[in-house]
């Protein structure tokens, strides 16, 4: 029988299907932090229980990532992903209806899980089909992540903005996730080549390949929880500006990140992935180093840009690499976002650890150093990923 592999045939199908799902995950991600201000208000909880609420969300996710790489090897990595995508659809909008702090708690330590285990499967999926498809397309995929953010949060201020209810402002965009949950399950969500071997324990020693590229995905996403939390902080304290001015950094990093990771693919095949990872690293520093040396409200539009055509694509570049790193692209996936994860979580909390001891423009250089050591040691980390 013929395969895809050896007929060269590029899995479009497969493709499209995939790019949904990321659409789709990202579209739910973007409406939910809209309603975490209103879920807040709705259940009077202060700042530290709503912390504890999303230490739970990110707690399932960092429980789910390790185990949801051996979806994989037993179900497949598409059909694994339609599992994994009707568990985020059932479970996104069962926060607007909890009465209460535990009841919150538990149902977002089980939507942190559905989210965190599809991240992983449908990125194993990703760097299943980029292989092949022999191309360099994994920007693509997260692309169509961003994209699906911005959507969705831009839909759910138009549902707030309208009136719409807690709970509409959930089960709405539900609706159309679950959509395209469907549609891409019934295009084209299937195995691609034969299946691996399931390993008999949910958790694998990773090899010092793959561990290089899971500190590079814990040192980029650092950064990127530490800008997402503390660029407004540290802009408005620095320039004396209304919430609206100070938040034009974090403005000016997403939308840089989108739009480079639309062309990201091209930049992979033009320059290869190891230039990229290090490239990236120094520009994200270079823009990190100015917002802290000049901070001005264009030094912060140009030097926050800066940062997100940074980091763009060098998370992609690491999941694709840590795809080919392992028996099954799922298994190295999950090792790369589970610290990447981590890394997302420690990055505001080891900031403001520091900013208390040292100030905030003190403790914020540690995002520079972060970048640095992306650029200096992400190359050569990329370019030696190999089967284990």
């Amino acid at each position: 029988m013929t395969t895809l592999a050896t007929s060269h045939i590029k899995p479009l199908n497969e493709r499209i299907a995939t790019v949904g799902v990321f659409l789709a995950n990202g579209f739910g991600i973007g409406a939910w932090a809209v309603e975490v201000p209103r879920i807040k208000e709705s259940l009077a909880l202060n700042d530290t229980s709503l912390g504890l609420a999303l230490f739970a969300f990110a707690l399932g996710a960092i429980v789910a990532m390790p185990l949801a790489g051996q979806l994989a090897p037993r179900f497949g990595s598409g059909r694994a992903t339609a599992l994994l995508g009707a568990a985020f659809v059932i479970t996104l909008p069962l926060p607007a209806f909890a009465p209460n702090l535990v009841t919150l708690c538990i149902v977002l330590l089980a939507l942190g899980a559905a989210n965190g285990a599809l991240d992983v499967s449908m990125n194993g999926h990703a760097s299943t089909i980029e292989t092949q498809w022999r191309a360099p397309i994994m920007s693509s995929f997260h692309a169509a992540w961003s994209a699906g953010g911005l959507l969705g949060a831009a839909t759910g201020a138009m549902l707030l903005k309208s009136g719409v209810g807690v709970s509409g402002g959930l089960l709405a965009p539900t609706g159309f996730i679950a959509v395209l949950i469907v549609c891409a399950a019934l295009l084209a969500l299937r195995d691609l080549g034969p299946r691996a071997a399931p390993a008999s324990s949910g958790f694998a020693w990773p090899s010092g390949g793959v561990m290089k590229l899971a500190l590079l995905a814990f040192l980029c996403m650092l950064v990127e929880g530490a800008v997402a939390d503390w660029s407004a902080v540290y802009l408005r304290s620095t320039l004396n500006q209304e919430a609206s001015v100070a938040a034009i950094g974090y403005s000016a990093f997403a939308f840089s990140m989108a739009a480079c990771r639309i062309v990201g693919d091209v930049s992979v095949r033009r320059f290869g992935s190891s230039r990229v990872v290090a490239l990236g690293g120094l520009i994200a520093m270079a823009g990190l180093a100015l917002v802290l040396s000049m901070p001005t409200v264009l030094t912060a539009c140009v030097g926050f840009a800066m940062v997100g055509v940074g980091l763009a694509n060098i998370v992609p570049v690491i999941f694709s690499a840590a795809g080919r790193s392992t028996v099954t692209p799922a298994i190295g996936v999950s090792m790369a976002a589970t610290a990447g994860y981590a890394g997302f979580l420690v990055g505001p909390p080891l900031i403001g650890l520091g900013a208390g001891l040292l100030g905030l423009r003190v403790a914020l250089c540690v995002l520079v150093m972060a970048a640095l050591i992306v650029c200096v040691l992400g190359g050569k980390a990329v370019r030696s990923a190999r089967l284990a």
